[in-house]
């Protein structure tokens, strides 16, 4: 064999073999986490464990320092420029300007955005404050109500309570509630978003309906789709008590959308249940 067909050979190979980068690069989903009550940045990290070892990715875990109940401090937010999927676990924060800096340039890229429950309150600024906008968050990032209370009446039924949540018939063919049961029961107290939100033209995945609530109880989507004011894929849920974390179809449910999220095929085989064991601590 000549040396320039020896040379074409190792070429073609080359072209056969060799992965495009962008197939052999991982997805990066960046957790951002901050609230009083829930214990995100205790459950989020065993979320984003499994993801590395069982699902392909890559995950980085930013958390309120020096602890959770410090509401103006999440360092590592210029990770978001990197990351290919957002999730936001927060309650009440109140970021300086360079830090929601990161976060507004993720939003404006477009990309995906998820949410959990105190996430439509994401933000507590005093009115009048220059970063004051933020209090809106959930409604603009996540399609959900525009903070606690105010006009749109965001509520719950009594931390007594809780929920048996329910697919909605419609969407039972949807991936992201592909393995996940029709009916299950959880331990969040149920929050109350109608009739307002989700925003209209989001898509409603499952219902809530309140055991032994507090107060006269109606059904509440629980968890929904759509996109955002800047045009990028949302899933929110407003369940996420740590012992919600607990139930297997939670847990699927959290698995498909953030494979949804990222464009991938969610999986048809389950990895199994993960074993989180996180609890429940009052707000202050």
């Amino acid at each position: 064999m000549n040396t320039f067909c020896f040379g074409l050979l190792l070429t073609l190979g080359g072209l056969f073999c060799t992965q495009s980068p962008q197939k052999a690069k991982k997805p990066l989903v960046v957790f951002v986490c901050g609230d009083h009550e829930y214990s995100g940045e205790a459950t989020l990290p065993i979320l984003a464990a499994e993801l590395e070892k069982n699902y392909g990715m890559r995950t980085i875990v930013l958390k309120s320092s020096p602890d959770h109940n410090s509401e103006e401090n999440i360092p590592g937010l210029e990770a978001l420029k990197d990351a290919d999927l957002a999730v936001f676990y927060l309650r009440w924060r109140r970021l300086p300007a360079d830090q929601l800096a990161h976060i507004e340039a993720y939003l404006k890229s477009g990309k995906p955005v998820m949410g959990f429950r105190t996430t439509t309150h994401a933000f507590n600024f005093p009115a009048g404050h220059a970063s004051e906008k933020w209090n809106a968050f959930g409604e603009f990032a996540l399609n959900a109500p525009p903070g606690w209370g105010g006009k749109a009446k965001h509520t719950h039924y009594g931390h007594s309570s809780s929920t048996d949540v329910s697919v909605i018939p419609a969407q039972a063919e949807n991936p992201i509630l592909t393995g996940v049961a029709k009916n299950w029961h959880v331990r969040s107290w149920l929050y109350h978003v109608v009739p307002d939100y989700p925003v209209k033209g989001s898509t409603w995945l499952l219902t809530g309906k309140a055991v032994n609530p507090e107060r006269p109880a109606v059904e509440n989507p629980v968890a929904w789709t759509g996109t955002n004011s800047f045009g990028g894929k949302v899933f929110m849920t407003t369940l996420g008590h740590p012992e919600d974390f607990r139930v297997e179809a939670f847990q699927r449910l959290l698995i498909n959308a953030i494979h949804d999220e990222l464009g991938r095929k969610v999986p048809k085989k389950w990895k199994g249940k993960i074993d989180i064991n996180v609890p429940y601590r009052v707000a202050n």
